[in-house]
């Protein structure tokens, strides 16, 4: 059976980095791009007009942009990220729009997680802020035994068990907790109780998706929960932590120190230069101000395979998608 050759638009295109994916997988799958470098909005939505799907990132797509792209027809909204709570599936669902989400090569999350584990627990925010001035005192430097400390990770999906095999070989004592326990990750931790690895761990790792269920998960009873000079990790979602409580256990010393690649409310923050704009996110502004609190701007994915792999599963997903084939990256229909 022939199929019309597949159209889609890719909004958030990155000319930088995406372009030699975008061209060189979409002419191996036959599909027609329409390129959008802007975040889909109500004013240049119309640019989707006549495309059977639509790419996006990390950007909100919410009722109304929905129903826009339910106006024309769009099928489907594939998002180049594995997490997908910017999207509103409930009008998705409703509207009869499939959306899918995209995978890439677990390492360069996991290991960008380890190496901000590593950072915080040698204060290297302020050894490299230091050294910018040429301060090269050692007074409040003196850092933590990594081996010595006993880490936690929520979420053994496919980051969380690449963060705990890669770190199988540091010493370290591993726990984890997961709705779902993973026969490879028994090699290596012991599954306990939310409770029990936040009453234990000296590290705490964020890996599990938001939804309803986990949204705030550490908040201030949770927090209360964890040892004092806990660090916390976070290359998952913003919104697992409550940056309220976040801000008050860091200034009480509960927290000792944070590495957070991701924090709540970044869209429209992650990916422009604002270097001469006052932050809109005024939680981010106080984090980034703390000499024991890394931040960065949402790309612990940023590598070459990271990358290929998220514009390949997006393409693909799409063009499954309306051949009527199997689909391993739908998340609703």
């Amino acid at each position: 059976m022939a199929f019309k050759k597949l159209k889609v638009c890719i909004f958030n295109y990155r000319a930088f980095d995406e372009a030699k994916y975008f061209t060189r997988i979409s002419e191996e799958l036959g599909i027609e791009l329409v390129i959008c470098k802007e975040t889909p909005t109500l004013s240049n939505i119309h640019l989707a007009g006549g495309c059977d799907c639509i790419s996006i990132i990390t950007t909100p797509i919410d009722a109304a942009l929905m129903e826009k792209l339910c106006e024309m027809n769009v099928k489907m909204i594939s998002t180049r990220t594995i997490g997908f709570d910017h999207i509103d599936l409930e009008c998705a669902k409703k509207l009869g729009i499939c959306v899918s989400n995209a995978t890439y090569p677990a390492s360069g999350v996991a290991d960008y997680a380890i190496m901000l584990m590593m950072m915080a627990c040698r204060h290297m925010k302020r050894i490299m802020e230091r050294g910018n001035i040429q301060d090269f005192t050692l007074q409040g430097l003196m850092g933590r035994d990594f081996a010595d400390m006993t880490i936690g990770i929520i979420g053994t999906g496919r980051i969380g068990e690449t963060v705990i095999r890669h770190l199988s070989g540091f010493g370290n004592e591993l726990i984890a907790y997961s709705l779902d326990e993973s026969e490879e990750v028994k090699k290596f931790a012991k599954y306990v109780s939310l409770d029990e690895l936040l009453s234990r761990s000296d590290i705490i790792s964020l890996h599990a998706p938001v939804d309803e269920k986990n949204y705030h998960m550490i908040n201030a009873e949770s927090i209360n929960k964890m040892k004092e000079q806990v660090i916390l990790i976070n290359t998952a979602r913003g919104a697992l932590i409550d940056t309220k409580a976040l801000l008050d256990a860091i200034e009480s010393g509960k927290i000792g120190a944070a590495a957070l690649d991701v924090v709540e409310n970044e869209a429209g923050l992650c990916y422009y230069d604002l270097k001469s704009e006052v932050l809109s996110n005024r939680d981010l502004a106080i984090l980034k101000s703390y000499p024991n609190v890394i931040v960065t701007p949402h790309m612990a994915f940023y590598t070459e395979r990271d990358i290929e792999g998220m514009v390949y599963s997006s393409l693909k997903s799409c063009l499954l998608e309306i051949q009527g084939k199997e689909n391993p990256w739908r998340v609703i229909k």
